[in-house]
């Protein structure tokens, strides 16, 4: 269809320009907007290159403009005619075409549509209904640039890595289910009855057996899957940059590459010069200053810990909270005035859907302390807050209190984000790096009564730390370890690799693993590492949450061209579906009744 009247279309509809003026020009594209004059038909033909307004003067027209009339939105259109300046009160300075418009001497209906469903360029229709309609949603020159900007990046990780030596290598989506963290999608196996395959969370264990085979550097840009709930920044099926490197036992081998290949994305999508080395911070500060792992650094609100001082107060929760856990404190500059009563227990319902028992707060006006926490501290101990906390008139103390660490710089990181969002102290403009090290191997989970790996079972501890093993102080080991992360989320990670059969045996033997469990999960993969394996590590980018940072979207949906719902339905296709009693039988397969 990409011909009328014998000749093919000169150029796409945003691709003309003043060279073009006083030249005969066939363009094609859909009916983005029409304006009848009685006699003088406007209309603004779009395809993915922009827009182009074609002119109907039924009296220079040569044929029937009964045609013309019956135009309609979202109508394909082939125009043949002369390209001509606008007059002067026509221009449209916004269109990178608004000094030109074609004068149509000839059109062509391709196709003609039925009425939509929804406009295309309405901001108010629900996601739902778009994504039913995802064909047209995806019309939106918004959606359009986004995923031009993916392919642009894509095609810049390729271009790097190529010059970087890397070869892009293919792993299998049907393998082995492996404990990653996350639920794995299943696929029942037709000629293995009761057997399944597992779709990949991520291509770890074959990059690295790629690095046990010896080609060096891996890369590839690699669909991954996970079953687990939806959010903003989450879909069931992502894309990840992923690569490997023999011979590095360093963590900064594996960050230099990423940062020079985030150097070149920035600079080939946006024209964004990067500042390297990207910062560091190591995972217990970050914890404590800003109480996630993956802090955002857009904007101030530090947490302040007060432990040495609650510890003597007179308020007995406070004081054991301070001995076991921690007493921490953020500091809310000059929110006072903005804050009534009401809102401050709003917060404090917030912190608990944090998982927090409760939050005190003080407020700072006119030279007071005022709250009735204050009664719990001496005058010496509420100067030492007020010191470490920088406070001053206006400002709101939050306090958050518990026997659990973790659940304290939680909740209060949680706190800052809200915060930061509700007074819109985040400069949306920039673009925060950091690199976040040295996270710890294990944590300790209640529910199994042992403890777990933080990352995956092949991550190398720091070589200083090896000998808490033999101590059995699990807790106190550090990791080789690094992700990346960018306003508050994180772009990826990565480590260097487990590669000597010892370490990953005391490894197995910490997380309380068995011969037959170690056999049967990862016995392929740990027999591989008995015939020579080079000292390697890597990195997984998230290519989809990438591309909506660079895009300046909060959602990522917006940079996936047939995403999935909050429940990971696709509700286009109307997957997923029944399947026939035969194709059931066929996987050996019986259904059980679900109650309602």
């Amino acid at each position: 269809m990409d011909k009328l009247f014998g000749e093919k279309r000169t150029k796409m509809c945003g691709e003309f320009g003043l060279e073009d003026i006083g030249k005969r020009a066939v363009a094609m594209g859909w009916v983005a907007n029409r304006r009848d004059f009685g006699g003088l038909v406007f209309v603004d033909l779009r395809d993915r290159s922009g827009v182009l307004q074609v002119v109907f003067n039924k009296m220079a027209f040569s044929g029937d403009y009964d045609k013309v009339e019956a135009l309609r939105n979202e109508f394909v259109l082939c125009v043949e005619g002369e390209l001509v300046r606008r007059e002067e009160d026509t221009i449209n300075e916004k269109l990178p075409t608004g000094l030109i418009e074609l004068r149509v001497k000839r059109v062509k209906v391709l196709n003609a549509s039925r009425p939509l469903p929804f406009q295309i360029e309405d901001e108010t229709v629900n996601d739902y209904v778009r994504l039913k309609h995802r064909y047209l949603d995806l019309r939106r020159e918004a959606l359009q640039k986004n995923l031009a900007l993916r392919s642009k990046v894509m095609k810049a990780v390729r271009d790097y890595f190529d010059g970087e030596g890397f070869l892009e290598i293919e792993t299998p989506c049907l393998g082995k289910f492996t404990p990653e963290g996350a639920r794995d999608y299943l696929i029942p196996s037709r000629t293995f009855p009761h057997k399944f395959f597992a779709l990949p969370q991520s291509p770890q264990l074959f990059k690295q057996l790629l690095m046990l085979s010896g080609f060096d550097k891996y890369y590839q840009i690699a669909k991954c899957f996970r079953d687990e709930d939806l959010r903003a920044d989450r879909q069931p099926e992502f894309t990840q940059i992923d690569f490997e490197m023999s011979f590095v036992d360093r963590e900064e081998d594996v960050m230099a590459v990423t940062e020079k290949l985030l150097s070149e994305v920035f600079l080939k999508a946006l024209g964004v010069k990067l500042e390297l080395p990207i910062k560091r911070m190591k995972y217990e500060e970050a914890m404590a200053r800003f109480g996630s792992d993956k802090p955002d650094l857009r904007f101030g609100l530090e947490i302040v810990d007060i432990s040495d001082i609650a510890k003597y107060c007179s308020l007995t929760p406070f004081k054991v909270c301070a001995t076991e856990g921690s007493v921490r404190v953020l500091n809310g500059k000059g929110m006072a005035s903005s804050l009534s009563r009401s809102d401050l227990e709003k917060l404090v319902s917030f912190v608990k859907g944090c998982g927090a028992p409760g939050m005190s707060y003080i407020t700072v006006l006119g030279g007071e302390l005022k709250s009735p926490l204050v009664k719990y501290f001496t005058e010496k101990q509420l100067s030492e807050i007020v010191d470490r906390t920088q406070a001053t008139d206006g400002d709101v103390l939050f306090f958050i209190a518990d026997e659990d660490n973790r659940l304290v710089q939680n909740s209060l990181g949680r706190l800052r984000l809200h915060l930061g969002e509700k007074f819109g102290l985040i400069d949306k403009s920039k673009f925060e790096f950091v690199w976040i090290t040295d996270f710890p191997m294990f944590s300790f989970s209640r529910e199994e009564r042992r403890f777990v790996a933080e990352h995956h079972p092949f991550t190398a501890p720091k070589d200083e730390d090896e000998k808490y093993y033999l101590t059995g102080e699990l807790d106190k080991i550090a990791t080789k370890a690094y992700d990346i992360v960018l306003n508050g989320y994180e772009l990826g990670g990565g480590s260097i690799r487990v590669c000597d059969a010892e370490l990953q045996n005391k490894i197995f033997r910490a997380l309380k693993l068995s011969e037959a469990e170690i056999k049967s999960k990862f016995g392929f993969f740990v027999n591989a590492f008995k015939y020579g394996a080079p000292p390697h590590g890597g990195l997984a980018l998230g290519l989809d949450r990438l591309i909506m940072l660079l895009a300046g979207t909060e959602d990522i949906k917006d940079v996936i061209a047939f995403p999935k719902v909050q429940t990971a339905a696709d509700v286009m296709m109307n997957a997923p579906s029944e399947v026939s009693q035969e194709q059931l039988e066929e996987l050996h397969i019986s259904l059980k009744e679900v109650e309602e």
